[in-house]
């Protein structure tokens, strides 16, 4: 076991212990058997870290009873793009802890119009496989809270997530390009999605996870690039949104592509006045300079099932879908949903599909 504060770290959250960190990797991935680093209570300032693969051993534990701090001063690592970061290891786990991206001085500067630093994501997991984060909470990130890339089978479990919800661009959990990735039991309260799955990720389950505030558990956006990798097979069931811009969401924008999204199955929601709880939008543009063109990306094959609550907008189904590729496939089982105790409404744009048991509002399709 290597103990952080044994090779150096201060937990006065004040001096920095980049070094130590990065002894305990380097240690722990030279060692040929299972290997742990411990990080004691305290508050450990980290610059920023990349732990860096393939390792000699593929069972790493990295125990965190403490809390990673960031530097204040968002110049520090802002332009870094990451702060803690995983890179190209297999079998590595990470239990408890929080990391403190200290974000509120970037986010005021963003919402301040002043020119600023992009901002560093708090924990980026890349080109990696066999990896699990259980317990471990991300606060206040500058960006995205937790990026997963380009993995194969990552496993994030009782995780918390929290920023205000008036943060610019802090995610809770990005996947993009990753395959096997679960996310269970939950809670995320943030700026923009709780959840956004980006290309190139498939075989998905995400379960037992709690919303707001945030933007909602999103496929997308897709359609950014005229050639990009889809997005398949994918369950989000036994989730609770509160007071979320969103529900269950797909977007893409609204310009060629060979995109993709399909075999997606929303299943067991509850919404507590969500503002769009069932929405698929193919005409997505968050700023000015929109497309407008038809969306190349091609929806197909989504289920809802046993969705209930209540909408703070008249419309609590929206499917705003291309008019090049309509959405086929759409099935709406035993979904309820009203606006302020009355029916609400549907809305279908070149939507194709079944409903079936209850459908409140009545369907569209």
């Amino acid at each position: 076991q290597y103990n952080v504060v044994s090779l150096g770290a201060n937990p006065d959250g004040k001096t920095d212990s980049s070094n130590a960190f990065q002894k305990a990797w380097a240690s722990a991935c030279g060692s040929t058997r299972a290997a742990t680093i411990y990080v004691p209570r305290g508050q450990f300032l980290v610059r920023s870290a990349t732990f860096n693969g393939p390792c000699k051993n593929s069972a790493i534990t990295v125990r965190i009873d403490g809390t990673l701090v960031a530097p204040s001063n968002y110049n520090v690592n802002g332009n870094a793009g990451n702060w803690i970061v995983l890179r190209r290891v297999t079998g590595v786990s990470v239990i408890g802890g929080t990391l403190d991206g200290q974000g509120g001085g970037l986010w005021a500067c963003k919402l301040s119009g002043k020119s600023c630093p992009i901002g560093a994501t708090n924990l980026l997991i890349s080109n990696s496989q066999n990896v699990l984060v259980s317990g471990v909470s991300s606060l206040n990130s500058q960006m995205f809270h937790i990026v997963v890339n380009g993995c194969r089978n990552v496993k994030m479990q009782g995780v918390k997530v929290s920023a205000s919800g008036t943060s610019p661009n802090t995610d809770g959990i990005h996947v993009g390009a990753s395959t096997g990735v679960t996310i269970l039991n939950s809670k995320i309260g943030t700026g923009d999605d709780c959840v956004s799955i980006g290309p190139g990720s498939n075989n998905l389950w995400i379960e037992n996870v709690a919303c707001g505030p945030g933007h909602g558990i999103s496929i997308g956006s897709l359609g950014k690039d005229q050639q990009e990798d889809g997005v398949q097979n994918v369950t989000v069931k036994t989730v609770t949104f509160t007071g979320t811009q969103n529900g269950v969401r797909i977007k893409s924008w609204a310009r060629q592509s060979n995109s993709f999204a399909r075999n997606i199955l929303f299943q067991h929601a509850i919404m507590n006045n969500v503002q769009n709880p069932i929405i698929i939008d193919q005409n997505y543009c968050p700023g000015s300079g929109c497309p407008n063109k038809a969306s190349g990306v091609r929806v197909s094959g989504v289920t809802y099932q046993d969705i209930h609550g209540t909408s703070a907008t008249p419309v609590a189904v929206k499917f705003d879908c291309s008019s090049k590729y309509p959405c086929t496939g759409i099935r709406l089982q035993d979904v309820k949903l009203t606006y302020r105790n009355q029916v609400a409404t549907a809305s279908c744009v070149h939507a194709d599909g079944t409903a079936s048991g209850l459908v409140q509002p009545s369907s569209c399709l």
